[in-house]
């Protein structure tokens, strides 16, 4: 049976993280993905998860920290148990304009990764709409940053892909062999969950989650993340969208 992860960014305006922890345990979830706001002292974080039997198998770390605290990010990393780090975003005013810049953005994330790889880790970028959005030349960022990046891994946010305009399942296809982690997120129907910018329970929504699942299933991925970015009610989400992800 597939094991099931967590970001806990979805959680981050309901705490405490330890109640958060506990329900996601009774819940079935075996695994959460970590972020920057819950780093503070990795082992009072470890000591956490072993309380409620939860493994912090993926993290999404800053590039920032990536590029320049290198081993306070493989400690954090070693300390919690982890075995893939991605990078989750660039900033709006850092983004590249054109084809050749993305593609310097992708060498650079492939000398980030180095160190990483290097201590055994899964070093990977994960996606949101805006590499999907085609450049002035038709090109797509995505594209030119794990081209680029032969070396990396690509974390799937699906539904981010949706919102950038593109076919997910056309992506899974072109990349699946870098594909080691994929978002498990959905989409409301248009005008539908506004105050949660439009976000979904999986199951719930838009994106065709069974035929997605299938191509998922053909790649190496093994890390499938729930998320959702403004949840009014993280356990209603968190328990139906295990529930639904169950059923794919």
């Amino acid at each position: 049976m597939t094991a099931f992860s967590y970001q806990l960014y979805s959680s981050r305006n309901f705490p405490p993280l330890e109640d958060t922890l506990k329900m996601l345990a009774g819940l079935g979830y075996e695994e959460v993905e970590g972020y920057g706001g819950i780093y503070g002292d990795p082992q009072a974080l470890k000591a956490s998860l072993d309380r409620h039997g939860l493994r912090m198998t993926s993290g999404h770390f800053s590039l920032d920290m990536l590029e320049n605290e290198v081993d306070k990010a493989l400690d954090i990393a070693r300390t919690v148990g982890m075995r893939a780090v991605y990078c989750p975003h660039i900033a709006a005013d850092q983004r590249p304009s054109d084809a050749a810049g993305w593609r310097g953005f992708g060498q650079r994330l492939e000398k980030a990764g180095k160190p990483y790889k290097d201590a055994g880790f899964i070093f990977g970028w994960h996606n949101h709409d805006f590499e999907l959005k085609p450049l002035p030349d038709g090109s797509v960022p995505l594209a030119h940053i794990l081209d680029a990046a032969p070396g990396i891994a690509w974390e799937a946010d699906v539904a981010w892909v949706v919102r950038g305009g593109a076919d997910p399942i056309e992506w899974i296809r072109r990349y699946g062999d870098r594909l080691t982690a994929v978002h498990i997120k959905d989409i409301a129907p248009a005008g539908q969950n506004a105050d949660e910018d439009g976000w979904a329970d999986v199951g719930h929504g838009t994106v065709p989650w069974k035929a997605i699942w299938a191509e998922v299933k053909k790649t190496p991925a093994t890390i499938f993340v729930m998320e959702h970015d403004k949840p009014n009610d993280h356990a209603r989400f968190a328990q139906r969208s295990i529930e639904a992800a169950k059923k794919l």
